[in-house]
């Protein structure tokens, strides 16, 4: 009797006895309900701030002061010159616009809701794929290539060789036939232009003739001339800075052996080694020219050109500046060749 009273007792503890689980305090609340709130902000439509959800400002604006109530909108402020935001956003500052590069040119201005757009010149490109820390200059097409696809500021010239097909039968005779008769022509055309040529020189000689005297004396100046003629500026220094263009087209491999021959050392040669090759060029020139004063001239320059043996350079910068008006030809240069027609 007193075990079953022992187990009676024991059965109701057991019923009583329940696990105690704390109550959640109300900084655990609070931190549910700010998470909460934080959660149900509106994607791309509103941004948290001090347990709020604020209105997002406009593309082209930042938040100067964010909101004090719920779903509404802070102060916003259009950004500065220079900076942008493209979207709605609910950012404390806009984002600096991209400088373009001296090789790029603008493509699009910034705006306070878009950034700058930069491209490479014309001339040069930059695949869109790779770093594009500088603009190359665009490839040529060799003598015996085409041209596929000219170059753009995204990508160079693309080249491909020449296809040759052997003329079939009929197409040689037609050729063959058309050279005779072009041959016919030619010899013809040759034949009246040479006696129409020794019929004008004759007259010339008979009305223009000049003293044996004097035109020996011209002969002897033309003979001590040197065979590149000389250029007179027409409007002094500002003509020859004008020519700096043309002389991009300088051989790389020529670069500080030519300014060399201008008397530049190689120090202020290499100073400017971070440059573009035109821009190079250009500001080397600009430096002989304050080093040289009024002593410079275009004809100093193409001298080191023909020292180099840079002939055809020489003749393109040469015939650029006198097609550009820049230079014409010194008198005693288009003479000589008339003196020497004259002579006996």
């Amino acid at each position: 009797m007193e075990t079953y009273s022992s187990f009676v007792v024991f059965s109701i503890w057991l019923c009583f006895l329940q696990p105690v689980r704390p109550f959640p305090s109300r900084s655990a609340d609070s931190r549910m309900v700010r998470m909460d709130r934080f959660s149900s902000c509106r994607d791309h439509l509103e941004y948290p701030n001090n347990n709020l959800c604020c209105l997002n400002c406009e593309a082209g604006e930042h938040v100067k002061t964010p909101c004090t109530e719920a779903g509404k909108k802070g102060t916003c402020e259009e950004c500065d010159y220079g900076t942008f935001t493209e979207h709605a956003n609910g950012l404390n500052q806009c984002f600096k616009c991209l400088q373009c590069r001296p090789d790029q040119e603008v493509v699009r201005p910034c705006t306070p809701t878009q950034n700058s757009q930069c491209q490479c010149k014309a001339g040069r490109f930059c695949h869109p794929d790779h770093a594009c820390e500088i603009c190359k200059k665009c490839s040529s097409c060799k003598s015996d290539e085409e041209v596929v696809r000219n170059c753009t500021a995204t990508s160079d010239t693309e080249c491909r060789k020449v296809q040759t097909r052997p003329p079939s039968d009929s197409a040689s005779a037609v050729i063959v036939v058309v050279a005779l008769c072009a041959l016919g022509l030619g010899l013809v055309l040759f034949l009246v232009g040479g006696v129409w040529f020794v019929w004008r020189k004759m007259q010339r000689r008979d009305s223009q003739r000049i003293p044996p005297s004097i035109l020996k004396g011209r002969l002897d100046y033309c003979e001590e001339e040197e065979p590149f003629p000389t250029l007179t500026p027409v409007n002094g220094v500002d003509s020859l800075r004008k020519c700096f263009d043309f002389f991009g087209d300088l051989n790389i491999d020529y670069h500080n052996r030519f300014f060399r021959g201008l008397s530049l050392n190689d120090n202020v040669i290499k100073s400017k080694d971070s440059l573009p090759y035109e821009d190079r060029v250009h500001e080397l020139l600009n430096i002989w020219v304050e080093q040289e004063g009024r002593e410079a001239s275009l004809n100093q320059l193409l001298s080191v050109l023909l020292d180099l043996n840079q002939r055809r350079t020489a003749e393109t910068v040469k015939e650029r500046a006198i097609q550009t008006g820049l230079y014409t030809l010194k008198a005693d240069s288009l003479q000589c060749s008339n003196y020497l027609d004259q002579q006996p």
